[in-house]
């Protein structure tokens, strides 16, 4: 390990801080470090472009967000991602900001599991060409641009049909994401080293839409006629606005994101502690 980028959301209390700790020790081993600082409140609908190629692995200070925002450019080039939790949740930034030295040592000792997480890719489809592209590690909804408002959306998968959908929006979400957007939707949680597309629907008109989990393939959402604007979102933190007729193809890319630290243990762990599911006095 010979270069580090330090990605810091400045939106987080003690990030700047930390990141003047961390700096210097990773310097002390003879680690290159390059500081990239952005405003993570901020950020969305931003062209932030942090310099990932060339970096060993990548640190991030700041919550969950960051660490997706660190894992949308670092996936396609096989960077690890280090995460220090400043933020509420901690289902991918599991390490503490008190254990980050002791945690950082063992990392750049070969000690510590790294943890492949499968994303979502997306491109919509307007009149024969390609218009927008991304790759997101939760999720990728299609939905209203505007509050409460129902959308039509026909869904097929790998060609096959499923039916027209009727509701606020449609959530495409990844193992990883089935405990976010999805799971507020009303979607099953998925053990995060599950290769799977999870399709939930978000307050649909009809009673017998429920959530579908897709081992893998395409899924296809074309976009009916509207009233009022579609967008698209990814993670919640890149969009782009969709007009009717447009085809979105979703499916599950090759690369995978890497994370330090963040095993099967720490995120049941992160179930229990975060969501309060620890059961009755009799479960």
């Amino acid at each position: 390990m010979k270069k580090c980028l330090l990605l810091v959301n400045s939106y987080k209390a003690d990030s700047v801080e930390m990141a003047q700790k961390i700096k210097p020790y990773l310097e002390s081993r003879s680690i290159e470090v390059e500081v990239f600082t952005y405003d993570g409140k901020h950020a969305q609908n931003k062209n932030i472009e942090p310099p990932f190629e060339g970096m060993d692995f990548v640190v991030t200070l700041g919550g969950d967000g960051t660490v997706l925002f660190a894992s949308r450019g670092c996936a396609p080039l096989g960077i690890p991602v280090f995460a220090v939790n400043l933020g509420e949740f901690g289902f991918l930034a599991s390490i503490s900001k008190d254990s980050w030295q002791h945690e950082l040592e063992q990392f750049l000792a070969g000690n510590k599991k790294l943890s492949s997480r499968y994303m979502v890719s997306c491109r919509v489809i307007r009149d024969g060409k390609t218009v927008f592209q991304g790759r997101g590690m939760n999720d990728v909804t299609v939905a209203s641009s505007g509050a409460s408002r129902l959308v039509n959306l026909n869904v097929y998968h790998d060609g096959a049909f499923l039916g027209p959908f009727k509701a606020n929006g449609l959530i495409v979400a990844t193992a990883t994401g089935s405990t976010a957007y999805s799971a507020a939707a009303g979607g099953p949680i998925l053990c995060p080293s599950v290769k799977a597309l999870l399709l939930t629907p978000i307050s649909s008109f009809s009673l017998s839409a429920r959530p579908i989990v897709f081992a893998d393939g395409m899924l296809e959402i074309r976009v009916m006629a509207e009233r009022y604007p579609v967008d698209i979102s990814i993670d919640g933190q890149v969009g782009f606005d969709l007009e009717q007729d447009d085809i979105i193809e979703l499916e599950i890319p090759e690369c995978c994101a890497r994370l330090v630290g963040a095993t099967e243990n720490t995120f049941y762990a992160a179930l229990q502690s975060k969501l309060n599911w620890s059961g009755g006095p009799r479960a």
